[in-house]
């Protein structure tokens, strides 16, 4: 669960983590490796008890008294609970992972909290699974990681987070709170409803229609996989902007549609060309590894269904001497040869396929 080497933390004193699930025991993990002092506490004690057991960190203690505490509960309880820790703990600064982040900050306002040891965040970064078990040391590496102050907070607290994403392996991003809701609306709520609402049409579609299923639709489907409890949460806290974004997507559909209902008259695949190429220019300014905007080039590779095949080519392809910059594997049900889409560096596509060929490999395309 936490393949990071030991190295020393930024943070000083004892760290407190409320919430136990995926974001928190990751954020838990990936601190206990770099030496902190973890403390753990879960409204769920069966919660609490098996992200100790995976070893995220302690119980609480009589004696503790944690200099930072992150929140990492669900986005109704995120004000309530910042407020107790806030009340409880006078001398720790305060944060949480909350997707959005007006509306915890707005909750604490109303109830009357300390907001001067208060700073929101949100690492952009998650699993379609949930909870402890499914939780990463390593899930932040590369990752932004938002920081949203507010007035009045002094740069000595902003640093501390800093620190916390750096400690992390994230990147940190200072944003004012309705930047982020903005932002991640465009970028991660609206591409859920739009991935879920996509794969609800698979419900009563024909099984001889949903076996001719491939990568794409998959690449599309899979975040609609994701707890539906804690998005009814995360959309509702967030519902204006992401309804705003939505009416321009039911505008385009709506465009969309105009054109294939007479796709014969004059102008109309000109349009649609235009529809299509608009995306395509979209896709091409999402950010590269690590968040850089540098791009790779894909080769497919033929890979048979036989234990070890894999790791044998992931193997030679290290033996070649090449970075691997992404994998993604397709394999369709009741064929026995996988399809391997491996990113690499432009530069070294054209040797990558010579040696992958000199040795057997079967390559299906390359220069994507």
């Amino acid at each position: 669960m936490n393949s990071r080497p030991m190295t020393g933390s930024r943070i000083v004193g004892q760290m407190r983590v409320v919430g136990a699930g995926l974001l928190g025991a990751s954020i838990a993990l990936g601190l206990r490796a770099v030496g902190v002092d973890v403390i753990l506490d879960d409204a769920s004690p069966a919660n609490l008890s098996l992200a100790i057991d995976y070893g995220a960190g302690r119980a609480a203690r009589d004696t503790d008294n944690p200099t930072l505490i992150v929140v990492a509960v669900p986005p109704d309880v995120t004000a309530a609970v910042l407020a107790a820790e806030l009340a409880a703990w006078p001398d720790a600064l305060v944060t949480d992972v909350a997707s959005v982040k007006v509306a915890p900050l707005e909750g604490l306002r109303a109830l009357g909290a300390d907001l001067q040891r208060y700073i929101g965040s949100h690492p952009m970064a998650g699993r379609e699974r949930g909870g402890a078990i499914s939780a990463r040391g390593d899930l932040f590496i590369g990752r932004p990681w938002v920081i949203s102050g507010h007035d009045g907070i002094p740069a000595a607290q902003v640093s501390v987070i800093e620190g916390l994403a750096l400690d992390l392996g994230a990147v940190p991003i200072l944003m004012s709170a309705e930047q982020h809701d903005a932002s991640v609306a465009l970028v991660s709520h609206v591409p859920q409803v739009v991935s879920s609402l996509l794969a609800a049409r698979l419900n009563g579609a024909a099984e001889s229609a949903v076996g001719l299923a491939g990568q794409g639709l998959r690449d599309t489907t899979r975040i609609a996989a994701s707890d539906p409890e804690l998005w009814v949460q995360v959309l509702g806290a967030n519902a204006a902007t992401v309804a705003h974004i939505l009416r321009s997507y039911r505008d385009d559909l709506d465009a969309l549609v105009g054109i294939l209902d007479a796709p014969t008259v004059p102008g109309a695949r000109r349009a649609l060309a235009e529809l299509l190429a608009s995306g395509t220019a979209g896709v091409a300014r999402i950010p590269g590894k690590h968040g850089t905007d540098r791009r790779f080039s894909q080769l497919i590779v033929m890979v048979d269904d036989t234990p070890g095949e894999l790791a044998r080519l992931l193997t030679e392809i290290g033996e070649i001497g090449v970075n691997l910059e992404d994998l993604r594997l397709e394999h369709s049900p009741g064929v026995p040869i996988g399809l391997a889409e491996i990113s690499v560096l432009p530069e070294v596509e054209a040797r990558l396929v010579a040696d992958l060929e000199a040795r057997g490999w079967r390559i299906a395309q390359a220069g994507a």
